[in-house]
């Protein structure tokens, strides 16, 4: 009864994509979640509630409207933490019951408790009450995501100095906010707060912020934050993180710059959470940031039984890429045939404003030395961005000048992580700059950004000369 074709541990992004798959190829599945309800980082600390918290603090502040009724428009007046709380607990109640339905009609076996390994195909498992099992798999996948990397010089204490995690618990909102890293999880909760009218402060000791976006989509996300009073001290770290006795928080800069704040938000990496796994008996080991090494085709580690997929294997670190990663996964682990998977995937990033980007960014094609053209559309330009009131958004669309095939795709502004899906259709396609000058968009929408976009850059390419 214990023996399974594939045991996957997690049931985040990954591990339930990857469950479900091998359950609908007709093998015995089993998960195991060492949380007390399924889902993993994505649906109770991570994708889902960071996602969740955006949309409902952008409609109860009316932050989409401001462009007509001006900044000091506001829906609620005032706004709690707990009415950000409510929204948030019955969008994961929602997740779960969906999840929770997808195993139970696809026959997936679940199991709580925490998994170690006791050889490469056998995993004991101390579950909720005390009782300790042995399960033993044909396959093995671990999708057990990463937790926040806590430092030991940073004094979290969950009510002033918090991770990303312990943000979600807060019980007031802060009339101030230092975060400390400008990687993508930092950056989303700054600007969400930001929105919330918080001071914010965004510290971090690199001299750029999201280095593997476009340069001039960062330059104009810069210049937005700016512009809304966001204070940025980037290429300075924090020396010393102090509680005060007033109960704010008091931070001092490399630069000797002091910094008081009633509330810190620590998000400078995160780790895999492989420590418990005892790897070390099936022949694994993880690198300093908890991460494991696969083959990035089939997702398999240097055992080969053992598969891994999603955020534990590092970049990109998406739920998107994950839920792919977890199915190709399950799918060569139970000796099924795995398409390649298409070579450009969206990034996104649900900042406020959101970016999203697919495809190589104009430095990338300057390195490979393309000869390229670029489009430009702006929202405003559109008669959807006016109707919208939106005074900011930009749409940039990257083409070889010798094959006229689109390259990349970057957008900031409302809806980017929707509108990019066009542009990577096109780029996985192997479309060109025609594609978005001959083709009808729906009007007023601001996919009709790709028309002016494509327009833009084929004025300049010019016409296809006809061949004799």
């Amino acid at each position: 009864m214990n023996q399974f074709d594939l045991i996957v541990v997690g049931s985040g992004p990954a591990g339930r994509r990857g469950a479900i798959q091998a359950a609908k190829l007709g093998k015995k599945v089993l998960v195991i979640e060492q949380g007390k309800r399924v889902g993993g980082v994505s649906v109770h600390t991570g994708t889902i509630p960071s996602k969740t918290l955006r949309e409902t603090a952008l409609n109860l502040s009316g932050w989409r409207e401001r462009g007509f009724y001006g900044r000091s428009y506001r829906v609620k007046e005032e706004i709690s933490a707990d009415d950000l709380r409510q929204r948030l607990i019955i969008t994961l109640n929602h997740e779960v019951e969906v999840l929770e339905h997808q195993f139970a009609r696809n026959r997936v076996q679940q199991m709580r408790g925490k998994a170690r390994f006791v050889d490469p195909t056998t995993l004991e498992v101390v579950k909720d009450d005390g009782e300790t099992m042995l399960v033993s798999g044909t396959s093995i996948m671990l999708a057990v995501g990463t937790k926040p990397f806590r430092p030991d010089y940073m004094p979290f204490d969950g009510k002033t100095v918090l991770d990303s995690d312990e943000l979600l618990d807060i019980s007031e909102l802060p009339r101030s906010l230092v975060v400390i890293g400008a990687g993508v999880v930092g950056i989303e909760y700054a600007t969400i707060f930001s929105a919330l009218d918080t001071q914010v402060t965004v510290i971090d000791p690199k001299t750029t912020m999201l280095d593997f976006i476009d340069k001039e989509i960062v330059e104009d996300f810069i210049y937005q934050l700016r512009d809304r009073n966001m204070k940025l001290h980037l290429g300075h770290k924090a020396d010393t993180v102090e509680r005060l006795d007033n109960g704010k928080v008091l931070l001092t800069l490399d630069n000797g710059r002091r910094i008081t704040s009633d509330m810190v938000l620590f998000a400078a990496g995160r780790m895999g959470a492989t420590d418990t796994l005892n790897l070390a008996a099936a022949g694994l080991e993880a690198d300093s940031r908890g991460r494991l090494k696969v083959n990035p085709e089939t997702f398999q580690t240097s055992v080969p039984n053992i598969y891994a997929a999603g955020d534990v294997v590092g970049f990109p670190s998406l739920a998107s890429t994950s839920m792919e990663q977890g199915r190709i996964a399950a799918r060569v682990a139970v000796g099924a045939i795995a398409m390649e998977p298409q070579k450009y995937f969206p990034y996104g990033i649900y900042a406020v404003p959101e970016i999203s980007t697919c495809g190589l960014s104009e430095e990338e094609v300057k390195d490979r030395g393309i000869p390229y053209e670029c489009g430009m559309a702006r929202f405003r330009e559109t008669s959807r961005g006016h109707i919208m009131g939106l005074d900011s958004g930009l749409l940039k669309m990257i083409f070889s000048l010798k094959t006229r095939r689109l390259l990349g795709v970057h957008i900031i502004g409302e809806g980017a992580t929707e509108l990019v899906h066009i542009g990577q259709a096109v780029l996985n396609l192997k479309g060109t700059v025609e594609y978005f000058v001959e083709n009808t968009f729906n009007y007023p929408t601001l996919a009709e950004a790709y028309k002016i976009a494509g327009l833009d850059a084929w004025n300049r390419m010019g016409e296809i000369k006809p061949t004799a």
